[in-house]
């Protein structure tokens, strides 16, 4: 590599530690993309400054890759000040926690037992008309035994086979395992041992999660034929259920997008439209889950990889608080932003996985020993429930609501359909019996602690960043990881710390706002809150809510901290008052 003579003065390379900043237009997920920045005469931070600062922190870039982390080096100096703004007192630490000892598994509350609300089980001639039934219908029928495990699993092992590689959906079938396990479900069950809702109940595994024996690829080229010796522990928790993983599905390549080594998860609604994807990290099982290609899936999310292709997907998925299920055997993104949750075609469904993952397990330390007593009964009419009027009220275009200011008539149309779903939306919330009252969230400049995450995405793939694998992933655009990853060495650790102390004071804001509210309303995934509350740790779930240009809309509900039961609620009371959550997409394009 050609190493560049540059001289720079002690002043300039001074000013250069405590400036040089990242690229927030990286985007670990749909969402987390920043919009362009405006023209600026000259950048503050030049190529030769860079330069000699790789010197210090331990990177050498080409000349290309240079030029591509400048505008985010520059971009984000504005983040910098931006932040150094914020009035943080003295005595305001950093929203990280520093644990001197290990997990206690002792700490483990006792579980209340899980019951659904009443199932109306569904009409069906052979199994094959059951591949859209939810996870409370499903488990009715195998506790039932009008249906067995066997059955279901040989049948969505099928469609896996079928409708997988049109969607791109698929990294590893787990065929032979999900046979065993089906079978000594069935076994159990004719001998009365019922392990609960998810007992024999075939699933899909973001391809994150560790599974013994069987390749964890991460989506990315570097991992692809990654194998581990252990099981993670939310494997390991729906084994112990009784749960039937038939599938590692696809994930955007490191947790980016919908992106991996194979090409883009699709989505079933519009499988041949590349562009529109799954979304979100958590592609595959969006795109799986809608298509009834198995019964339920896992996922995670760090800034929308659960919220995002739920919505573009039309299934119900939860967010759970930071902290609510461990993350030990899942790869890790952002220590203090990773999320794990399920993604569902019903709410209940997903009341049922959380049951059965949440809780402590002497591995990951962050995890908080809170109970989850799910009652699918409690009348809605007597919680607080505020709502973003505003956000329901704007004229975004595709993407929601922060649309351009100048719309195209296209964008025009868009807008006005989405203002006429989430209409509709909310009047048939209020007729469940919710009370809404408008509010508005706290008004923090959330923005610029994105780079929060780049920091700590960076670290977390600091060895193939500077070893050059990196360079295998497809995705090496300006807002891909590659570039991100190298643009982040330059963040000064102060800096980091200064937004994480900024982020405490984000966290009392919402605290106040929610002390006020057990749930509050948005669209999805468009809304501001979604990056608030990824910073702050809160609940959400996303529920579809009609279509705009034929494709899935989803409305937002957000509760309290370690409080899913809320929100849950609420998502169910809605989706009991409409009718979306029974559309699936035609699947009649497969060949």
């Amino acid at each position: 590599m050609k190493i560049k003579k540059i001289r720079i003065g002690r002043r300039s390379f001074i000013k250069l530690l405590s400036a040089l900043g990242i690229a927030t237009a990286s985007k670990p997920d749909l969402l987390a993309q920043a919009p362009s920045p405006s023209p600026t005469p000259a950048p503050r931070i030049t190529k030769e400054m860079m330069h000699e600062a790789e010197k210090l922190i331990g990177i050498e870039l080409t000349d290309a890759q240079e030029a591509m982390a400048l505008a985010g080096v520059n971009r984000n100096l504005d983040a910098y000040e931006s932040v150094r703004k914020i009035e943080v007192p003295l005595d305001t630490e950093p929203a990280i926690a520093f644990h001197p000892t290990r997990a206690k598994k002792e700490l483990y509350a006792p579980r209340t037992k899980f019951r659904f609300g009443k199932v109306e089980l569904p009409a069906f001639k052979s199994v094959d008309d059951l591949a859209f039934a939810t996870v409370p219908q499903l488990a009715e029928l195998i506790r039932t035994r009008k249906v067995s495990s066997t059955e279901l699993t040989k049948m969505y092992l099928a469609r896996l086979k079928r409708y997988g590689p049109k969607l791109l959906c698929v990294v590893t079938l787990t065929e032979e395992l999900a046979l065993k396990q089906a079978a000594a479900a069935d076994a159990e069950i004719k001998r009365g041992k019922y392990r609960g809702p998810l007992h024999g109940i075939p699933w899909g595994a973001k391809d994150l999660f560790a599974t013994k024996g069987i390749k964890t690829t991460w989506g990315a080229e570097p991992y692809r034929d990654q194998v581990v010796d252990y099981d993670s522990t939310v494997v390991e928790r729906l084994n112990e259920a009784g749960a039937v993983l038939v599938a590692k599905l696809s994930m955007g390549a490191l947790a980016q997008g919908a992106r991996w080594f194979a090409g883009v998860t699709r989505n079933p609604w519009q499988p041949d439209e590349a562009q529109q994807g799954s979304s979100g990290s958590s592609a595959g099982p969006g795109s799986a889950t809608a298509a009834g290609l198995v019964g339920f899936s896992i996922g995670t999310e760090t800034l929308g990889s659960i919220v995002s292709p739920s919505s573009r997907c039309g299934v119900v998925g939860l967010r759970p608080t930071y902290g609510r299920v461990s993350r030990y055997g899942a790869m890790g993104l952002s220590w203090t932003m990773d999320k794990i949750g399920p993604m569902c075609r019903g709410v209940e469904d997903c009341a049922a996985a959380l049951s059965a993952i949440y809780g402590p397990d002497g591995k990951d330390i962050t995890v908080g020993d809170a109970p989850f007593n799910w009652n699918p009964d409690t009348n809605i009419s007597t919680m607080r429930i505020g709502y973003l009027k505003a956000e329901f009220e704007g004229t975004g275009g595709p993407g929601g609501p922060g649309g351009p200011a100048t719309p195209n008539p296209q964008q025009q149309r868009t807008a006005e359909q989405r203002r006429a779903v989430y209409k509709t939306a909310l009047e048939a919330l209020e007729k469940a019996g919710a009370k809404l009252v408008p509010i508005e969230l706290p008004k923090f400049s959330a923005g610029p602690l994105r780079y929060i995450l780049s920091a700590e995405a960076a670290a977390a793939f600091d060895d193939i960043t500077r070893d050059g694998r990196v360079n295998q992933l497809s995705g090496q655009g300006p807002g891909d990881w590659p570039n991100t990853f190298r643009t982040s060495r330059f963040i000064p650790a102060v800096e980091y710390l200064r937004a994480q102390r900024a982020r405490t004071l984000l966290m009392h804001e919402m605290e106040k706002l929610m002390s006020q509210w057990d749930v509050f309303v948005s669209p999805a995934p468009g809304s501001a809150s979604l990056l608030v509350t990824n910073l702050t740790g809160h609940p959400a779930v996303v529920v579809p809510c009609g279509f705009v240009n034929d494709l899935p809309a989803a409305i937002m509900f957000t509760g309290g901290v370690y409080d899913e039961v809320s929100p849950l609620r609420v998502a169910l009371a809605f989706e009991r008052a409409t009718k979306w959550h029974t559309m699936h997409p035609k699947m009649d394009w497969a060949t």
